[in-house]
């Protein structure tokens, strides 16, 4: 059983992504709209920043009250679009119930939308076309890339199927001639379905849901969840137990949460070369 290290590859990632900013003109900036101020979300950006000045992106966060009507938001959006300094646009999430979440993210150029969750860049990648890859979805497909998993022709199950981890990670799978079987909350033996995968990919949001019995001998597991348990930090994955039958395995900690924010400053310089080769502005 081989554990799948996102720490040490965040580490490579970082030193990469770092060397390939020094050989830029100007620093990339990347600007982070948040409404209110949730705890979790407060320490994703923390991150981003932490993160982002390792490498030599310029982060720059917008925070609004969590009254704060729509159309302020649009209208910063529209200004941010049309700043040629600015290589990249994320909107924390989740937003209050009183904003449209769907418009928001939709007004973002989508050669800004680093966090790729705009329906241009959603599309092209379900029709096998260059955009930005959504954050944690690039992420997963990272790690696998660097343990070398093969994944043309095997069986692949994804057990939930978010707009931001599940659905994308389909289009992800089957550009790599994967077979996808997509399960949910609805899905009828799941047990049965899950124990034919060569890899389970799983983000649910329910601490320990897969069970040993629900992986076969020598399955890819890649747990996508992230749930606490009395302060602590666990995944999808009863890991202590289905470690043991697998072949490849993430923890939780230091697995897939690793990846999310380095695959979103990646995106960021991505988005930067694109832009300075059109002459954005």
């Amino acid at each position: 059983m081989t554990i799948m290290d996102g720490k040490s590859l965040q580490l490579e990632m970082i030193d990469e992504l770092k060397l390939s900013v020094e050989k830029l003109e100007t620093s990339p900036r990347l600007a982070i709209i948040q409404v209110g101020h949730d705890g979790a979300s407060n320490k994703y950006i923390e991150q981003k920043k932490k993160f982002g000045e390792k490498i030599g992106i310029d982060v720059m966060h917008i925070n609004y009250e969590e009254d704060i009507d729509e159309k302020t938001i649009l209208t910063k959006i529209d200004e941010l679009n049309k700043d040629n300094s600015i290589n990249g646009i994320m909107v924390q999430l989740p937003l209050p119930y009183s904003l449209s979440e769907d418009n928001i993210i939709n007004s973002i150029d989508p050669l800004k939308d680093v966090d790729g969750l705009t329906t241009t860049n959603i599309g092209k990648l379900f029709d096998n076309k260059d955009c930005f890859f959504p954050c944690t979805a690039l992420g997963v497909m990272d790690l696998i890339h660097k343990y070398n998993i093969n994944l043309e022709g095997k069986n692949v199950v994804l057990v939930g199927r978010s707009n931001l981890v599940g659905k994308p990670l389909i289009a992800c799978l089957l550009r790599e001639n994967a077979t996808v079987t997509v399960t949910h909350s609805k899905t009828v033996d799941l047990k049965n379905i899950t124990n034919k995968a060569d890899i389970v990919i799983v983000a649910v949001g329910k601490p320990h849901f897969i069970k040993e019995d629900m992986v076969k001998d020598g399955a890819v597991v890649i747990d996508v969840g992230t749930n606490f348990i009395d302060g602590k930090l666990v995944g999808d994955v009863d890991f202590e137990n289905v470690s043991p039958k697998a072949s490849f395995i993430t923890p939780v900690p230091n697995g897939v949460g690793r990846m999310t924010v380095i695959s979103l400053l990646k995106n960021v310089i991505i988005a930067y070369n694109i832009q300075k080769e059109l002459n954005y502005k």
